[in-house]
């Protein structure tokens, strides 16, 4: 019984942190990557679709990306789509490649970009404490039913606790090298 609810709670923790790793990969630090234009949806005959169905992203060098569209006619739609999202790029269509240059960041948009990857480990360490609190309510409610012991019961907390360190300092760890990433100039 404690095994399974160990188990699950490992299960949950480790979708929070990659939730988290998620939205951290979201935030831009001025090197090209292609997954910068997932967000990205444009209108495809009548249809939002997203960006990477359309066209082949891939990395030029450290500071550009290349978007290839595969429906030609689509160009102009893509640039704007990509001209008009909130990443504050300006694409350059050059024939069938569009170049998405990106701008060096500066120290005070850095720090801002800083404060929002804080605020996403933050919400991934809540995940995690909440799987805690979650668990440990399953092991209070086993043990007042009669089905486990007090011991067996402190044990199983033990082990819950132990792994939401594990995640939240896996979580910690994750934000420091977004930080150092952040500030890399």
């Amino acid at each position: 019984m404690i095994k399974e609810i160990n188990q699950d709670v490992e299960v949950r923790m480790a979708k929070s942190l990659e939730a988290t790793k998620t939205q951290m990969g979201k935030v831009r630090t001025g090197r090209a990557h292609t997954s910068l234009l997932d967000s990205i949806s444009v209108s495809y005959y009548g249809a939002q679709t997203p960006l990477n169905q359309l066209a082949n992203i891939t990395k030029e060098d450290a500071r550009t990306l290349a978007v290839t569209v595969f429906d030609k006619t689509m160009i102009q739609a893509v640039e704007k789509a990509i001209m008009t999202s909130d990443l504050g790029l300006n694409p350059n269509s050059a024939g069938t490649v569009i170049r998405v240059p990106l701008p060096p960041l500066t120290e005070e948009r850095r720090k801002e970009l800083i404060k929002v990857v804080r605020a996403e480990a933050e919400q991934g360490r809540i995940a995690v404490r909440n799987v805690r609190r979650d668990a440990n309510s399953d092991l209070k409610s086993l043990e007042k039913e009669k089905e486990i012991s007090e011991d067996e019961a402190r044990r199983g907390e033990d082990l819950i606790q132990k792994l939401t360190d594990t995640y939240v300092k896996k979580i910690d760890e994750v934000l420091a090298e977004k930080e150092k990433e952040l500030m890399e100039v």
